[in-house]
């Protein structure tokens, strides 16, 4: 019999895993409680991506408010043969890693550049959703001529670790659609330097980043009018009341998205519209979760950067900035950096 016993804040969860627990969900589980036990109520945003989360920001892409998809996609409809060319100087063979694949639609625009070029390369996408890593699976092949696709599904660093020992190859990591800025900038850092630390001198990590532009732009992004940033917050909760057992009502929390231009964090909650108590139970244990009336649930920044901060960011995590690519309006950035010498 397996017994995990850990302290979540003044909660201790004890769970004995019957035929529907898993030890991921009951991380998850632990990993929820543990946020929102918080003095400040949080749930990671990772959390987000379940089928029903997936197919949600598929239409977030698509909405007329939410300017960085379009943005990075035409860049990478107008620059991947120079990109392309770029990553492959020097002939050898190579890794593309790609962290937080999703759905493929700009990264194919690359990798059909590759074909065009026929480099020597193993595409390895990495996304915390599985269905995603098995969409590109099966129809990558369908979109790029003889394309050796190798995809891990889990959490990045991790999967970034299994990738590097799989070969000795020239690594490219990639990390599109602003994903970097999904953490605060200290944690941006940290990671930055835990990508550094898996890459030997010389290998690339491309990064797509947002900039900082018209707060009014930036805020009605993560507010559209229809409402499908809103429903993608609270799909949330809707996850934990089905895959843990929760009883949150919808009706009762709100989406709430804020910017700060001056530093360039955008950051989105869930307000609790008024005071209750949130149950989970999994199996026989049932702990409740206590909300103030208009107490928030962190669940995802968005941070916005300058290109002297991104720069300084580089240089700190061992990387040298050797080119950028910009859309037409200069709104967003994707970034060549090369892993310096230790």
């Amino acid at each position: 019999m397996f017994i995990a016993d850990q302290f979540v804040g003044s909660l201790e969860v004890a769970q004995t895993p019957d035929k529907t627990t898993t030890p991921d969900n009951l991380n998850f589980y632990v990993d929820v409680l543990r946020g929102l036990s918080a003095p400040q109520k949080r749930i990671s945003s990772k959390y987000f991506y379940d089928a029903q989360g997936d197919r949600i920001f598929q239409q977030i892409m698509a909405c007329e408010e939410y300017y960085p998809f379009k943005c990075e996609l035409e860049i990478f409809q107008n620059h991947s043969a120079e990109l392309a060319r770029q990553l492959m100087e020097g002939g050898s063979d190579t890794d593309l890693i790609e962290l937080g694949a999703g759905d493929g639609q700009k990264s194919v625009y690359l990798l059909q550049a590759l074909s065009r070029l026929k480099a020597c390369y193993t595409y390895v996408p990495i996304d915390i959703s599985g269905s995603m890593v098995a969409y590109l699976t099966s129809h990558l092949g369908s979109m790029v001529p003889d394309i050796n696709v190798s995809g891990l599904a889990g959490e990045y660093l991790p999967m970034l670790q299994q990738a590097a020992r799989r070969s000795a190859n020239r690594k490219a990591v990639m990390m599109l659609g602003s994903n970097l800025g999904n953490m605060l900038p200290v944690d941006a850092l940290k990671f930055c330097e835990s990508i550094r630390a898996l890459l030997n001198a010389g290998d690339r990590f491309i990064v797509g980043i947002d900039l900082k532009k018209s707060p009014q732009q930036v805020l009605a992004a993560y507010n559209d009018k229809q409402g499908i940033t809103r429903s993608f917050n609270l799909n949330l909760l809707t996850r934990l009341n089905r895959e843990l057992n929760a009883d949150f009502n919808l009706g009762q929390f709100e989406h709430f998205p804020t910017y700060d231009p001056e530093s360039g964090s955008c950051k989105s909650y869930l307000i609790s519209l008024q005071e209750q108590v949130v149950r989970f139970c999994l199996q026989d244990r049932t702990d409740c979760i206590y909300f103030q009336k208009y107490e928030t649930i962190f669940t995802e920044i968005s941070q916005k950067y300058s290109l002297a901060e991104l720069g300084k960011m580089a240089k700190m995590a061992g990387f040298e900035v050797i080119h950028n690519y910009y859309d037409a309006n200069g709104w967003f950035v994707d970034m060549v950096w090369e892993a310096k010498q230790a």
